[in-house]
């Protein structure tokens, strides 16, 4: 079963920051690390998306963090879920943080997306969170939880339990007002360095303010609060929902049938070259989200078999 970080946790010995230890090194210090950039014999450097047409284009690096934002009912949460399914298939140590939603709940997305349908039995059910065991956890915390606790509790997952990727669902659940500015600059500080400091990944669930309408997809300049907050984390993925289709389709209109079901738009990879749009199409039965609009819903249990290696 999917391991739980209960909130009873004594976290403080993991509530004060640590200052990082800087050295001033001569460039040629890090010759190595350029030639690998550019001579990788394994190809870019990340964790993968399950999409095969996103391997070459965007990647999750350690010591990074990305913010998935989008507006509310665009499924953000639902792509993510996905997105850290492909995760746990190439054996990476995922923690998600969803104060949004009860453990039960997300586990119960992740699975049907999983069993590649809307029913999973419960012999599934079982293998497959064996099969996921100390590499999917869960915090076990609803409601509004205080920045300095849940930085508490990064750092804990990071030097205990080794984790590769922490997902905080959401920024509004963090115990920061929307005009805040000053406490979510400190926040997406503090956020960044841990990541830096533990070659751990973390994804940051933002929502975009309200526009005119849906039918416009968002994009980093839409995501609520400062700034500050796409300033400094490295890369920006909006999700957005097709509405138009979806409406044209309730009208009985087909003019847009071939359109995709969503996009995943990525605004911005500081470490990486590509910026621009994800076609999605969505699988109602399993949630799955595909990357054409004529294939059935992945295999996901193994990334040999999700292609995603």
């Amino acid at each position: 079963m999917a391991a739980i970080i209960n909130d009873s946790i004594d976290f403080r010995a993991y509530m004060a920051d640590t200052d990082a230890e800087h050295k001033v090194r001569p460039a040629s210090a890090y010759a190595d690390d350029v030639v690998s950039y550019f001579h990788s014999p394994t190809g870019p450097i990340g964790a993968r998306m399950p999409w095969p047409k996103t391997h070459a284009q965007i990647r999750f690096r350690p010591g990074e963090v990305t913010l998935w934002g989008g507006m509310n009912g665009h499924g953000k949460s639902l792509v993510l879920g996905q997105v850290c399914l492909g995760l746990v298939a190439q054996q990476q140590r995922v923690c998600i943080a969803s104060m949004e939603m009860r453990p039960a709940m997300t586990l119960a997305r992740i699975c049907r997306q999983a069993f590649a349908g809307s029913s999973p039995d419960p012999d599934f059910i079982r293998r497959f969170y064996v099969g996921t065991n100390k590499r999917l956890w869960l915090y076990d915390q609803q409601g509004t939880v205080r920045a300095a606790k849940l930085l508490a509790v990064i750092r804990y997952c990071a030097d205990k339990l080794k984790m590769q990727h922490f997902v905080i669902d959401s920024l509004m659940k963090c115990g920061i007002g929307e005009d805040d500015y000053n406490g979510q600059k400190f926040f997406l500080d503090a956020l960044c360095a841990i990541a830096r400091d533990n070659d751990l990944h973390i994804h940051l669930v933002a929502h975009s303010r309200k526009g005119q309408d849906e039918y416009a997809s968002p994009g980093k300049m839409d995501v609520k609060g400062t700034g500050a907050i796409t300033d400094q984390v490295d890369n920006v993925l909006t999700v957005w929902r097709n509405k138009l289709k979806e409406r044209d389709i309730q009208d009985g209109k087909h003019d847009r049938s071939r359109d995709p079901d969503a996009l995943l738009i990525c605004d911005k990879q500081r470490n990486g070259d590509w910026e621009g749009k994800v076609a999605l199409w969505f699988h109602a039965a399993s949630t799955q989200f595909l990357e054409n609009g004529t294939t059935g819903p992945m295999d996901m249990t193994e990334a040999s078999k999700a292609g995603i290696r």
